[in-house]
């Protein structure tokens, strides 16, 4: 079993953080049905993810969800 320190759990409450502000950016998309579909596929992408233990493979996955975040959906100013 992987050595999980403390970098490991910061990011993983970064991942967290970044699917919370998708779903609150994602509430201005006026089509629900693109709206669940924009959900569902930031979702799968995290679920696709999960098992990763790798910090700088985290971290790059990390840095590219904002970046597709931000062109999909540009009212995510926080991310």
């Amino acid at each position: 079993m992987p050595d999980f320190g403390l970098k490991y759990f910061i990011l993983q409450q970064r991942v967290i953080h970044l699917y919370r502000n998708a779903i609150r950016a994602s509430r201005n998309i006026p089509d629900p049905r693109a709206r669940s579909e924009t959900i569902a596929w930031f979702r799968s992408e995290i679920e696709r993810n999960r098992w990763l233990t790798d910090v700088a493979i985290i971290e790059d996955k990390i840095t590219t969800a904002r970046r597709e975040i931000r062109q999909i959906l540009p009212s995510s100013q926080t991310l």
